[in-house]
């Protein structure tokens, strides 16, 4: 195995294109949202590089216009993974044993041509299938999937060049294999880079994977796929099974082959399919890695001394950016009393201006939520936060789903904090106000650490330094990324490795040599220069 790679340095992080009116990239992508729209595509899966029609289809339409049918999907079943897992494994054995190098650089020419010629249609797809506005589609179909390329592809590289020491007469080498059989990424909705992320990190490693994408995030992965094809991924590394958790994710599952599971999606889901691969652990041939990245109930708690307006534009922001469907999205809030009437008119005011409506229209802050459940379950919590005798409703409260699912950012202010909104993940844009005490700061610590199970991100809003340092230390195992002021959302790959323990995660921090270091079986070798020919040893005379 080749591991004779230098060290290079990390890329930077690609710019954030701004849209701004009568800019050619904003012109170029309303263009591809027209073209985009105006068709309906066939999305087969995917296996072994031929694709596969299954006959048992699913509609994917636009979030925000049930009226908009953007593409036809082909399901998969016991046959269809079944088939998949024979097709990864035998492009295993060629593609573990392709020099770094040339892996890499498929992923660099992916995140190259993202950047260039496929970054419209990525962008567009993601704006029409997950109904994400064009600044939410660039910072994560663009710029973060681009990122997870190229600096993937140079942590790899330095995890390849972290070899052991040679003693005289000796030589040590670390290969980092691929694990032995293949890996399940199993993706969500809400993030194109999340997907594009779980389904090729392991790849990267001259792993195999099976993928099955969120159906509402099938358009989005499609051309995900097609985009990595064009950049030169032999058939059969990575397998796109389109299809629901029993009928495809379940046989991945149950395979012996099952080396691996990459995983983005609801806390229960995780649990209950650790629980599966624990009750087959014996008929596996190796000991699957279980990454995961689950839910978060995520906080801001503000000190008396925090400045009003950063801590209102932090909660419109963190809370109800891409309709608060981001497993990092504040959505539990604590602020001193004193404070409270300054952040919340500066909070209103801005929601005032804030604009709900299809993405289409680059005037729209907030978009639709992602389909008819979410609206009903979401619904369902601002029902009965309004009929709640220890709730105000302080601003938004409506939804309609005639044309879209569209809910209108909701902020109540609960008089208990252990009401349901401040403790259950709800995932969607209603976030909940507690005002404490100003002189109570402190038990506000404790109760941000006792009120949820999740320990994914959070964030402190204080000008005093000391609160600051103590307030980091008493919250240290509340986050696994935490945010002093500034909202609790949006890592960046190479800046914030992203990942949160207790019930949100395995904590692995997608976009570090951490999570790539999870895919990767070391096997030393040791080669003797000068072998021994007899047994004996200088103690012995």
């Amino acid at each position: 195995m080749d591991t004779n790679v230098p060290e290079i340095s990390l890329p930077p992080n690609e710019p954030v294109l701004a849209y701004a009116p009568g800019s050619g990239e904003r012109r170029r992508l309303g263009e591809k949202l027209v073209a985009l729209r105006g068709e309906t595509i066939e999305i087969p899966a995917m296996i072994g590089g031929r694709a596969v029609r299954t006959g048992k289809t699913v509609e994917i339409r636009a979030p925000h216009d049930h009226q908009a049918l953007l593409a036809v999907a082909h399901c998969c079943g016991p046959d269809e993974v079944e088939e998949a897992i024979r097709c990864a494994l035998k492009a295993r054995r060629e593609w573990m044993r392709t020099p770094w190098a040339e892996r890499l650089s498929i992923f660099r020419k992916a995140a190259d041509l993202l950047s260039g010629p496929w970054r419209d249609t990525l962008n567009a797809a993601t704006m029409l299938g997950q109904s994400k506005n064009a600044f939410q589609a660039e910072i994560d179909a663009a710029c973060e999937t681009i990122d997870f390329w190229r600096f993937n592809a140079a942590y790899a590289e330095r995890i390849a060049a972290d070899q052991p020491l040679s003693s005289e007469g000796v030589r040590n080498r670390m290969e980092y294999r691929a694990l032995e059989g293949f890996v399940a990424a199993i993706t969500p909705f809400n993030f194109t880079a999340i997907q594009a992320n779980l389904a090729t990190a392991p790849v990267l490693m001259g792993n195999v994977v099976l993928w099955k994408p969120a159906t509402t995030a099938l358009l989005s992965a499609w051309h995900t796929y097609r985009l990595l094809e064009e950049a030169g991924l032999p058939p059969g590394v990575v397998n796109l099974l389109p299809g629901d958790g029993p009928e495809a994710g379940a046989p991945m599952l149950a395979s012996e082959h099952l080396a691996g599971l990459h995983f983005t999606g609801s806390t229960k889901t995780f649990q209950h399919m650790w629980r599966m691969i624990g009750e087959r652990i014996h008929r596996y041939r190796a000991y699957p890695r279980i990454v995961g990245e689950t839910g978060g109930k995520d906080f801001v708690i503000a000190h008396p001394s925090a400045p009003p307006l950063a801590v209102a534009t932090a909660i419109v922001r963190g809370g109800f950016e891409y309709q608060g469907q981001k497993c990092s999205a504040a959505s539990r809030v604590y602020l001193p009393a004193s404070r409270w009437p300054a952040i919340r008119q500066a909070l209103t005011e801005q929601l005032d201006e804030v604009k709900t409506g299809p993405v289409e229209d680059f005037g729209n802050f907030v978009n639709a939520v992602i389909d008819r459940a979410a609206f009903r379950r979401i619904a369902g919590y601002i029902d009965r936060a309004l009929a709640h005798p220890d709730t105000d409703l302080v601003h938004g409260g409506t939804y309609a789903d005639e044309q879209g699912y569209f809910i209108a950012p909701s902020v109540f202010q609960v008089r208990d904090p252990l009401h349901e909104t401040m403790r259950e993940e709800i995932f969607g844009p209603v976030v909940s106000v507690f005002a404490y005490e100003d002189a109570r700061y402190e038990e506000m610590l404790d109760l941000v650490d006792q009120t949820s199970p999740y320990a994914l991100t959070g964030a402190v809003f204080a000008t005093d330094r000391d609160v600051i340092r103590k307030t980091s230390d008493r919250l240290l195992d509340n986050a696994g990324n935490f945010y002093i002021n500034d909202k609790p959302t949006g890592a960046v790959v190479g800046q914030q490795p992203f990942g949160g323990a207790r019930k949100s995660g395995t904590n692995d921090k997608a976009g570090s040599p951490l999570n790539l270091t999870r895919w990767t079986s070391p096997r030393t070798v040791k080669e003797n220069l000068s072998p021994p020919t007899h047994f004996a040893y200088p103690f012995m005379k």
